[in-house]
């Protein structure tokens, strides 16, 4: 496929996700490296000058106040190696390479101070397929250095690397692909460490993944007004007019395009609320997703170092553009949209599979009596829908003071992100449920045209799981299906 090139400017969720899902070769555009060498040229002046500057010429931390005056470039080993505190699972190979297509996005910007080399080296192992292995816990949002130090140690040959399908020592990754180790100078370890490329990298595919969940989400509603008899005049455009909330317009749209060519009437005059505010749930987590992909997006292509190089004034300044509350925020929010939008979901599946309505059969089963059908699987979605509450908590606010009262406030990005992640999994599994439902419903019910949108969603259903036809377990339907919904792209 074609290279991802990046410029500093208009790096998107879909370049990271190219990179860290297909490979691509990544390509640094012109006038970034004459900004990265007038940004070290900058700095290199900065600190002949006398001036004190943050992880070049003094401690990191609580030890801000040591002076660094002998072995400046050595500093930067020792800082690298003092960083690698990460702890926990590894994060898989394309999370990893979305970390590290990331923070290459971030340095493009030029804010800091980065020699071209060390960039071109850290370039050269994202493209050669070096991947450090990266620990998934010990940063608290305040930067995620304990945890990027894993790739500037692989860079200078320490810790591990997973190359060619084997993990190995990073020496020996670097020599088989036919790299050397780097070579840090003045700042180059602080640089490398210094900002949130694990929360915005695993935030990027986290978007991509949710988008295309979402749209699956739509479909499975979809189903379920066919199967449930929803009224659609309910999307009527002059209703969602009458209140436009965000994203309101365009999800109604959305649901009466799959509907479309149904002759399903729906005469009920109001339905249940997960129906009849299905457009509202939608438009709420399509406006979280919105802006969380803004939030990645906006990080993406900014200087978020500290201590910045600002190249138009010819100064280095410290800054707290590090710390990612705004993204923080915009995952917890879009994890609470999520679990509205599947609490909706599980609604309906409840509806679909309860005593009957519209005709269809108690528990969706076809044969009637003592038989079970879909009713036993309620309990499984309503374990699942536990699970999303439980995890839809926000933790931005869960921090203790750290470094002496130094960080003495944190984010949780990395938390609020990944729990967002886990979201989505278990998500996966409400709409599994809810199509599985929706499909069975369509079965029950002869008498009726369907649109050619749920027709599509009843024959992708159907490609992988069966009608029910006698009790059968249901469960390993389930999570079939739910791998395919979440089958990255």
């Amino acid at each position: 496929m074609s290279a991802v090139v990046f410029t500093g400017t208009g790096t998107t969720v879909s370049d990271i996700a190219a990179i860290a899902r297909k490979d691509a070769a990544l390509e640094i555009g012109e006038g970034v490296h004459e900004r990265l060498q007038q940004a070290r040229a900058i700095l290199d002046q900065a600190a002949a000058s006398g001036q004190q500057i943050y992880g070049l010429n003094t401690g990191l931390g609580a030890n801000l106040k040591t002076s660094v005056t002998d072995g400046i470039a050595e500093f930067q080993q020792q800082l690298v190696r003092g960083r690698g505190m990460g702890i926990g699972p590894t994060l898989p190979r394309d999370v990893t390479r979305a970390v590290m297509a990331a923070r290459l996005s971030m340095l493009s910007v030029g804010g800091s101070g980065i020699s071209p080399g060390v960039f071109d080296d850290l370039l050269a192992l994202l493209n050669n397929h070096v991947h450090p292995v990266i620990a998934s816990i010990g940063s608290i949002g305040a930067g995620d250095l304990v945890l990027i130090a894993a790739i500037a140690r692989c860079l200078i040959g320490e810790g591990e690397a997973e190359f060619e399908g084997a993990v190995q020592p990073s020496a020996q990754a670097l020599s088989k692909a036919g790299l050397a180790p780097t070579r840090l100078g003045p700042k180059d370890g602080l640089s490398l460490l210094n900002a949130s490329a694990v929360s915005v990298g695993l935030g990027a595919l986290l978007t991509i993944d949710a988008a295309s969940l979402f749209d699956f989400q739509r479909q499975a509603a979809a189903l379920s007004f066919e199967a449930l008899g929803g009224n659609p005049l309910i999307l009527t455009p002059a209703i969602q007019l009458a209140r436009p909330a965000a994203g309101q317009v365009e999800e109604a749209e959305k649901l009466r395009a799959l509907l479309d060519g149904s002759s399903g009437s729906g005469s009920a005059i109001q339905d249940p609320l997960s129906l009849r505010c299905a457009a509202s749930i939608h438009g709420a987590l399509a406006h979280a997703l919105a802006g969380a992909r803004e939030a990645i997006e906006i990080e993406l292509n900014s200087a978020a170092d500290n201590p910045l190089v600002i190249v138009g004034e010819a100064k280095v300044l410290s800054t707290g553009n590090f710390h990612t509350p705004s993204l923080a925020l915009a995952f917890e929010t879009l994890g609470l949209a999520i679990a509205q939008a599947a609490l909706a979901s599980a609604a309906r599946f409840i509806q679909l599979t309860g005593s009957g309505r519209n005709g269809l059969p108690r528990y969706l089963t076809p044969i009637g009596g003592a038989s079970a059908g879909f009713v036993p699987l309620q309990k499984t979605v309503a374990a699942v829908v536990a699970t999303i509450r439980h995890k839809a908590n926000p933790v931005l606010l869960d921090f203790l003071s750290v470094s002496e009262g130094v960080e003495d406030h944190a984010t949780q990005t990395p938390l609020a992100v990944s729990k967002c992640g886990e979201i989505v999994d278990l998500w996966s599994h409400i709409v599994a449920c809810e199509m599985l439902a929706g499909a069975q419903g369509i079965d029950l019910k002869s008498d009726q045209h369907y649109g050619q949108g749920t027709l599509h969603t009843y024959r992708f259903v159907r490609e992988t799981a069966l009608k029910l036809d006698e009790d059968r377990a249901l469960g390993a339907d389930v999570s079939v299906l739910a791998r395919r919904l979440l089958t990255k792209s």
